[in-house]
């Protein structure tokens, strides 16, 4: 059952099933009150104790205290139109006006009345035998909330039990247990709850684990440029040499490059999007990405996409930044179509990734084996755009272009081949 409320609702009608079941079984073999058949049956029978109406008053009280005191019960004979005859035991009602047999209300509580063959009435009560309507009807009542009570229970059960397991999962999650997760029990809402709670508990638990290793990974990185500047500034003191002056400023220059890109990298991994999205020549980008920079062109289609026009020009910066300090120039920058997405391949003469490392240099902070420039950020922050925009970064060496990387994204609906 995918929906709670068809749940909470088919509940009920079992539940009111069970109590019409249950009220026709008790009718059906509990019995009902006496029918007509039954009134008649008893005054025959009851005519045959006692004497006719002709007889004197003494000798029907007589026989009335006899049937009395051999059915324990309290007895009263009236006439037709019921004027008492005789009685015993506690005061009876007089039979109902109506002329039919029946309940008889007084007093002392509820009685039964019938008619004798000569029309003459007996009330009869059994004492402490017999109970007034209403505490019937109160018993009934109590019969079928506690059916519905039985019937719903195990289902109201069940629910707030998960309700329960899932509270004490977000308690532990909010103690700072990032592994918390919750059992998903079911189709419906409470499950598509307890499965949106475990997507949160991952994703909260990756970014903080990749914060954790962003700032340890930046703590050390930066002690290199902070070293640096120390020791230039030191010697700077000492010599006053101009070229210590210039270095001081290329490391400055460096910490301030590698600060903002671990706040870019910290700031991408807790999004799910781009925050503006507006539409962007790729190739335009590409064109004026590759001014900046000496023996760079960009060829290819004027492709459309949606984004955020900071982030892709970052995009297209850092692997032009990565192909002018590892590879070998000229760098050529391809806009392209394949299908229903734009690619945007950026390639050098250089010896290109070996395909060991294909992976590992999107990794933040990773470099290859004895290459000491950079800080290991730049195709990390490339494959985090690319995947806020729906699109990849991947090495995807060529024939003739063995250092090439290959960035995908989505075109807008509808853009024309």
């Amino acid at each position: 059952m995918r929906r709670l409320y068809q749940k909470i609702y088919l509940t009920i009608i079992a539940s009111l099933l069970l109590v019409v079941l249950v009220a026709g079984g008790v009718w059906r073999w509990g019995g009902g009150p006496p029918g007509p058949q039954v009134f008649e049956m008893a005054g025959e029978l009851a005519s045959m104790a006692l004497p006719p109406s002709a007889a004197p008053q003494s000798e029907q009280q007589r026989a009335v205290e006899q049937l009395a005191q051999r059915f324990r019960t309290d007895l009263a004979l009236f006439t037709e139109r019921g004027v008492p005859i005789a009685g015993a035991g506690r005061p009876l009602p007089p039979p109902p006006p109506r002329g039919e047999g029946g309940w008889a209300y007084g007093m002392g509580g509820p009685a039964w009345s019938f008619r004798l063959p000569d029309d003459r009435w007996i009330v009869v009560r059994a004492p402490g035998r017999h109970r007034h309507p209403a505490i019937g009807l109160v018993l009934f009542l109590g019969g079928i909330a506690l059916a519905v009570a039985l019937a719903a229970y195990p289902v109201v059960r069940g629910l707030t039990r998960r309700l329960e397991r899932l509270q004490a999962g977000v308690d532990t999650l909010g103690a700072g247990d990032l592994s918390a997760r919750v059992s998903v029990e079911g189709k419906d809402e409470v499950a598509r709850l307890a499965e949106s709670f475990n997507r949160a508990a991952v994703r909260i638990e990756e970014l903080m684990g990749a914060h954790r290793m962003l700032l340890a990974n930046a703590s050390h990185e930066l002690r290199t440029p902070l070293s640096r500047i120390r020791l230039g500034i030191d010697l700077l003191q000492q010599t006053h040499d101009p070229k210590y002056k210039a270095a001081l400023e290329h490391d400055i220059a460096e910490l301030d490059l590698m600060i903002d890109e671990i706040l870019l990298t910290s700031r991408l991994g807790a999004v799910q999007k781009p925050q503006m999205e507006e539409s962007i020549d790729l190739l335009g980008l590409a064109a004026e990405e590759c001014s900046r920079y000496d023996d760079c062109t960009a060829e290819g289609e004027a492709l459309t996409v949606r984004g955020e026009r900071r982030l892709l020009a970052r995009l297209i910066r850092n692997l032009l930044d990565n192909a002018g300090h590892h590879g070998t120039p000229p760098v050529r920058v391809v806009v392209r179509r394949d299908g229903d997405r734009a690619i945007v391949e950026v390639m050098d003469n250089g010896a290109g990734i070996p395909e060991t490392e294909r992976e590992r240099v999107f990794s933040p902070f990773h470099r290859l084996g004895g290459d000491t420039r950079g800080m290991g950020l730049g195709l990390a922050l490339v494959r985090q755009i690319a995947r806020l925009h729906g699109g990849d970064a991947i090495v995807a060496p060529r024939p003739g272009n063995p250092s090439c990387f290959q960035v995908s994204m989505p075109m807008p609906a509808g853009t024309k081949a």
